[in-house]
């Protein structure tokens, strides 16, 4: 499986020295080479707990079977126990736990492999759904019912010619990233629920997109609203309703995250990661960056090296 690759510290890419490393999807690992893996991650199989912090450019999910194992992604711990998911996605920083017991069923997918009406039915790149998901039994059911399959279609490298063995992977895979993909909205969904009523979903869908594409430039509450035609209130309530936040506060954790990547991630000296997530100044940024998080940029840095 694909931490075999992270686990030998080899084939990595970035972070020079000691920085955060970057691993490819290691497709010399894959059976017959396709740009999909699934197998065990329990004892025996190669997927152990002791890679250090890392980022990796493929997507990853973990079904468990056992458990509970604290996974940090993104710098936020998860714990997950048996009938848990964890959806991992390209970019996203994330850390094996060493005292953790990882067992269960793990599935790696290099981007590309599907189709883009697929990526975009699936939410593949919906960074704002949550990526630890708790199935109750008939989801969880259906869930590894339909990663067993894929399994069994991944391991049969005899029966069909490569080109078809291919397309039996993908229609497979896309089967179970719909279920994924409808858990993780549901979940979503029923974090809402508890929360104030407010303009429809569409509204922060649109700002969300839009601080996606401008947060390293623009940090403007006002900015957004005008931008996408609201009022700063009906602003102000949908991101609410959605997240239990303000747009600032959605705006500020935005760039703190990216600012976290690129000093996990890079050399990039402290000045020029603060202007990188819109501050030119850097004595601004670290004093932003430490409200945040109470560390200053170069202590989390150390902390991580």
């Amino acid at each position: 499986m694909a931490d075999e690759s992270i686990q030998d510290g080899d084939g990595g890419r970035g972070g020079d020295g000691d920085g955060i490393r970057t691993f490819p999807f290691p497709v010399d690992l894959s059976l017959l080479g396709v740009g999909v893996q699934v197998g065990p991650m329990g004892a025996g199989s190669g997927w152990h707990a002791h890679a250090p912090l890392h980022r990796i450019d493929f997507h990853t999910v973990m079904l468990f079977t056992g458990g509970p194992v604290r996974h940090m992604i993104d710098f936020a711990e998860y714990e997950a126990a048996a009938g848990d998911l964890l959806w991992i996605r390209p970019g996203q920083v994330h850390r094996f736990a060493p005292e953790g017991e990882y067992r269960g069923t793990v599935l790696t997918m290099q981007p590309g492999f599907l189709p883009r009406a697929t990526v975009e039915a699936t939410g593949l790149y919906r960074y704002d759904l949550p990526p630890l998901l708790h199935p109750d039994q008939a989801r969880l059911a259906a869930l590894t019912a339909a990663l067993d399959q894929l399994r069994r279609e991944y391991e049969d490298a005899t029966t069909l010619p490569l080109s078809l063995h291919t397309a039996v992977l993908r229609h497979t895979l896309s089967a179970f990233l719909l279920r994924l993909a409808h858990l993780a909205a549901s979940s979503a969904h029923a974090a809402r629920q508890g929360r104030a009523d407010a303009p429809g979903d569409s509204t922060f869908t649109l700002f969300r997109d839009a601080v996606e594409r401008g947060f390293a430039t623009n940090h403007s509450v006002s900015a957004y609203a005008d931008a996408l035609g609201y009022s700063r209130r009906t602003l102000v309530r949908a991101v609410r309703a959605a997240t239990g936040e303000t747009p600032k506060g959605f705006i500020d954790k935005r760039v703190v995250l990216e600012a976290k990547r690129l000093l996990a991630h890079t050399e990039m000296p402290i000045g020029r990661v603060g202007a990188a997530v819109g501050f030119p100044d850097a004595a601004n940024f670290s004093k932003f960056f430490q409200q945040h998080t109470d560390q200053t940029p170069a202590a989390f840095r150390a902390e991580l090296r």
